[in-house]
């Protein structure tokens, strides 16, 4: 052990020994240069660096001037023409194919085993037209033999042979016809405010929806005529276009009107703002009951549904309400308020009532 340390230390000891100002000294240009391009420092995997910094520049060659297009098409052409071609081992000729010509292999049918079967059964599939064996295919679900519909219709109908065309029929295409639009909403706008304005005792529900060229001061008329009118109990008007400055007359007349009962605003251009002012009217109204407001433009977001569950806290006679929360927070209590209203509801319904079976229960066992 000591005797291979001596000789490590003796081989070091001969390179510490050595004096580099006289090697290099000794070098020459040439000598020199090469040595300086082996100690230079590169990274040629490095992306962010320029080309010029990831690889030696290694050319030592003079530059020869600006491109000449025309003099170096006619260098390539002269050291094409000078080059040498590759000595062919069969020459050309034109008409005769050279090397091993490509033979096609030899394609082998498979041939299924002959299945057995019962005689009466390999009878029956014998007599069987090839209407009977499509529909037999459709019922043991080879459905590739046939169209969907032919498959979908060989399921519904049980009793009936639908297929009458068989495993050589190609398929059609088959006419789809187009359902028929829903006709157009007949409510007549300025008629209709008429009537709320004269406070038409006939006119209980309010049926706007779908209607896209309704003014937005014709519905901010409709606000203020319900603010005064007593036998309006449903107003909808979904998917009519409405937005924030609608919302907030909406939320005016909430905070006035008494016989108010149904309220939709779904699918519009109403934001937060809009659907929050309209909300906490509600603190000031007791007497509606359903409020729909989902599938507007824009998404209302976290805070606008912290604060309608904030507000509908303190509110005890909604009993339903459209509108999905995407917070399970907001979502849960509002859940729990409204199922926390229908028991007051149902509550206030059984002391009103006192010929009800509830209430007769509940006497009795008192």
């Amino acid at each position: 052990m000591a005797e291979a340390f001596d000789l490590i230390q003796q081989e070091q000891d001969k390179y510490r020994q050595l004096n580099e100002d006289e090697i290099l000294e000794g070098l020459t240009a040439e000598e020199l240069e090469q040595l300086t391009l082996d100690l230079e420092d590169m990274d040629p995997e490095n992306q962010l660096l320029p080309a010029g910094f990831r690889q030696k520049d290694q050319t030592t060659k003079k530059p020869t001037g600006p491109l000449d297009r025309e003099k170096l098409l006619d260098y390539i052409e002269e050291e094409a023409k000078n080059l040498e071609d590759e000595e062919e081992f069969v020459p050309y000729v034109s008409g005769t194919k050279r090397g091993k010509v490509y033979e096609a292999p030899e394609q082998t049918e498979n041939v299924l085993p002959v299945p057995h079967l019962d005689p009466e059964l390999e009878e029956c599939l014998n007599n069987a037209s090839e209407a009977e064996l499509t529909d037999i295919a459709a019922i043991l679900g080879i459905h590739t033999l046939m169209s969907s519909d032919q498959f979908y219709s060989s399921l519904n109908e049980s009793k009936k042979i639908v297929n009458k065309t068989g495993f050589s029929s190609t398929t059609k295409c088959e006419l789809k016809f187009a359902t028929e639009a829903e006709p157009p909403n007949p409510t007549d706008v300025e008629d209709t405010l008429k009537r709320i304005k004269e406070n038409d005792p006939s006119l209980t529900e309010i049926n706007l929806n779908n209607i896209k060229n309704i003014p937005i001061h014709t519905l901010k008329d409709y606000c203020e005529s319900l603010k005064i009118n007593t036998c309006v109990t449903s107003w909808s008007l979904a998917s009519t276009r409405t937005n924030d400055p609608v919302g907030f007359a909406i939320a005016d007349m909430l905070k006035i009107n008494r016989t108010l009962k149904v309220l939709n605003v779904e699918s519009n251009f109403i934001t937060g703002e809009g659907i929050v002012a309209i909300v906490e009217a509600l603190e000031s109204n007791d007497v509606l009951e359903e409020l729909r407001i989902d599938n507007q433009r824009q998404q209302f977001g976290n805070k606008v549904e912290n604060e309608l569950a904030e507000i509908l806290a303190n509110n005890t006679t909604l009993l339903k309400l459209g509108y999905h929360f995407n917070l399970q927070g907001p979502r849960g209590k509002v859940a729990d308020f409204i199922t926390r209203n229908n028991d007051i509801k149902r509550r206030t319904r059984v002391d009103y009532n006192p010929s009800s079976v509830v209430s007769k229960t509940f006497n009795k066992r008192k």
